[in-house]
């Protein structure tokens, strides 16, 4: 692992993805609302496809039929992955789980799930005790209440994970426009100007990114 730099890179990196449900969706009461959560995850899976990093992702509950299966839009972007459904709130817990993540050889992991404070901090606490360094990516979870949600960011952030943004992910993971992989990274990019727009204005994106954006998104059709 590469510990010369401050800053994380995706050759040490995994993303695992856990419980992004309807069920879970449909109750987020926290600062980033379920729309722009699904966005964030999709951005983040984007990234990873993009630079070849592993991706681990579970579901809770679809085996006992209390809980549907992960999003179709989240589905569409980790093609030919399985899901590792489990009965355990956290994740880590679970044997297939731990031993994907373990398979994916990384030992720096950036972590979303739903909630905040049940699924991402239990798996995120347990990763920690196991060795691993965290990301958890704040806009891309979200909590059944707002405090709820606080009160997880909190507990991980004192317990020594790492808080992020979707956005901070791609930039930090391939962050030189020289860099062979940035012409992958600034597609995914353009993909998210183009589309955070359409759910929130509160995410800046300039008029000289949104042209690019656009300018992309019609070469590429």
């Amino acid at each position: 692992m590469n510990k010369e730099l401050g800053v994380w890179t995706y050759e040490d990196c995994a993303l695992v993805l856990i419980d992004y449900q309807n069920e879970m969706f449909e109750v987020i009461r926290s600062e980033t609302d379920a729309d722009l959560v699904e966005l964030h995850v999709r951005l983040l899976a984007k990234t990873a496809r993009a630079l070849g990093m592993p991706i681990v992702l579970s579901t809770v509950g679809v085996g006992y039929g209390f809980n549907g299966p992960t999003l179709p839009t989240i589905l569409s972007e980790v093609e030919g992955i399985e899901p590792i459904d489990r009965s355990s709130m956290n994740a880590f817990e679970d044997v297939a789980f731990r031993e994907a993540v373990k398979a994916t050889g990384r030992k720096r992991l950036i972590v979303g799930g739903l909630h905040t404070e049940i699924c991402l901090t239990f798996a995120t606490a347990q990763a920690l005790k196991d060795g691993y360094d965290v990301m958890f990516v704040t806009d891309a979870v979200g909590g059944r209440s707002q405090i709820a949600h606080r009160t997880g960011i909190e507990r991980l952030s004192h317990a020594g994970a790492v808080p992020t943004t979707a956005l901070s992910v791609n930039t930090e993971l391939f962050r030189d426009w020289a860099s062979p992989v940035a012409g992958a990274a600034r597609d995914v990019i353009y993909w998210y100007f183009n589309e955070v727009p359409k759910h929130t204005a509160a995410v800046g994106v300039a008029d000289a990114e949104k042209q690019a954006a656009s300018a992309a998104l019609q070469g590429a059709t």
